[in-house]
């Protein structure tokens, strides 16, 4: 595999994910579910201002891009959102399994039909057997 360096990543980033799910949930206990997202939200919004007036702003080459790419902005507040709310009733690890199974067929279906600029990869038997397995967690976990 070419790019195994890249897999460490994607954990750890997965494990913030559920770092941030836990965060959200007292947060919007004390604040309010869209004041906690607003917050989060606040505060990704100023780490990337900072890094836009000290890196090289692109904007022209990025509006200049077909719009329905930039659709995907608002999957993060709508994936927060959920975070918000779903967490302090079902707790971090059902939250975040049911995610991930949800993460892993919309990939499965994109990557078998080769959706959205993918590579085209099909869909097997280890990957299916791959969904189920997380299904089976997220019905052992509930």
């Amino acid at each position: 595999m070419k790019h195994v360096w890249l897999i460490p990543l994607v954990v750890a980033a997965g494990m913030g994910l559920s770092v941030e799910a836990g965060l959200l949930g007292p947060l919007s206990g004390e604040v309010g579910h869209g004041w906690a997202v607003f917050g989060i939200f606040a505060v990704g919004s100023l780490l990337l201002t900072f890094g836009l007036v000290f890196g090289r702003p692109r904007l022209a080459l990025m509006f200049s891009q077909p719009r329905w790419l930039l659709t995907g902005g608002v999957l993060g507040p709508v994936y927060v959102a959920a975070l918000t709310i779903a967490t302090p009733f079902i707790g971090v690890g059902l939250t975040m399994v049911g995610i991930l199974f949800g993460q892993v067929g919309a990939s499965l279906v994109i990557d078998h039909f080769g959706w959205l600029g993918s590579a085209k990869r099909e869909v097997d038997g280890y990957r299916a057997g791959a969904l189920v397995a997380i299904l089976a967690a997220l019905w052992l976990i509930h």
